[in-house]
């Protein structure tokens, strides 16, 4: 058991804003690319600690349809790191037991090599369920909901039988549960496009420590705020007659 932390009280699904690794690096006069490689430490350590704790989902941006704004060099440096991170690690989480998933836009830009490295580490993984191990790629949450509605109106479907549950099943990943808890790092307090749809109702925690240097202490910590928080979805906690 860790300390602080309810067990019958782990959220099930974690999502991570990876945010500062540029920053991390110019602030030891490194290139920026510097600090995505660096990050990619903090990423395992990361999901060590959600298999620690027995979280069952995890997502993390990765690369955001902003992202393309970028030096050519820094975005040329991110598709061969996120290939390479993947040929690198793959065998690992699939021992791990982890699923490997990518939610995004596979047709717009993504090089057909990286496109290529997502298709076999979702192969590689698919039948793994101790955690599944969402990559946001090429992932914004505004243009998740219109393709949803692209693809919504593409089937015909009435206005008025479009409900919450209809674009729901129509993102990019269904069967993905909302986030309960949303961490960012980097001193921040924005949530950039991430899962617009799907934090709704979730538990947002800021921290001051740039994605380099995130480990799962940190994310415990975070746990362990997440616990002590009410969550309440609009209502009102029921109160005892006194």
């Amino acid at each position: 058991m860790i300390e602080g932390i309810d067990p019958t009280k782990i959220p099930r699904h974690v999502g991570c804003v990876m945010d500062g690794n540029g920053r991390w690096a110019e602030q030891f006069g490194l290139a920026r690319t510097e600090g995505h490689a660096a990050g990619e430490q903090a990423l395992l350590d990361t999901v060590y600690g959600a298999l620690d704790l027995g979280i069952s989902w995890l997502t993390v941006y990765a690369f955001s349809t902003e992202n393309w704004r970028r030096p050519s060099d820094e975005v040329r440096f991110l598709m061969n790191f996120n290939r390479g991170l993947l040929r690198r690690r793959r065998d690992e989480l699939n021992d791990l037991g982890v699923r490997i998933r990518f939610i995004g836009r596979r047709n717009w830009r993504v090089p057909r090599s990286v496109l290529r490295e997502m298709d076999r580490a979702e192969a590689l993984t698919e039948a793994n369920s101790t955690l599944t191990l969402t990559m946001a790629f090429n992932y914004g949450g505004r243009a998740e909901i219109v393709d949803a509605v692209r693809d919504i109106v593409a089937e015909g479907y009435r206005p008025s039988q479009v409900s919450d549950a209809v674009i729901a099943s129509h993102l990019y990943q269904p069967e993905m549960p909302d986030p309960d808890l949303v961490i960012r790092t980097s001193g921040e307090y924005r949530i950039s496009n991430f899962l617009l749809w799907q934090l709704a109702y979730s538990e947002l925690v800021f921290v001051d420590e740039y994605w380099p240097d995130f480990r799962r202490e940190h994310l415990f910590e975070a746990v362990r705020l997440y616990q002590g928080r009410s969550r309440r979805y609009g209502g009102v906690k029921e109160q005892r007659n006194r």
